[in-house]
């Protein structure tokens, strides 16, 4: 594995491993379409900053893009985001099965 790779990985793994985190991401992975901050936001008992906080590190980790229509922000998951979203429910699957 190139230093590059690893590097990637492991930003990957840091942004996940935080368990408001993964919820966070499994939320916006689990909509159609995009999910408006303001609706993350009410699905978990932190404040705007904390979430704004948490959305910036899935988002520099290539997980989730934004994009903005007027003062709102909204969320979806990047091709990056959806490839480790698959990885997790693989491995959730396989812990599962043993």
């Amino acid at each position: 594995m190139s230093d590059r790779e690893r590097s990637r990985l492991l930003t990957i793994f840091k942004a996940l491993g935080d368990p408001r985190r993964l919820d966070i991401f499994l939320l916006v992975a689990g909509q159609d379409a995009p999910v408006c901050a303001c609706d993350v936001g009410s699905g978990f008992e932190l404040s705007q900053p904390t979430i704004s906080h948490h959305m910036k590190i899935l988002a520099e980790a290539g997980l989730i893009d934004v994009s903005r229509q007027g003062v709102w922000a909204y969320y979806q998951l990047t091709d990056e985001g959806q490839h480790a979203l698959d990885a997790l429910m693989r491995t959730a699957n396989a812990a599962m099965v043993r």
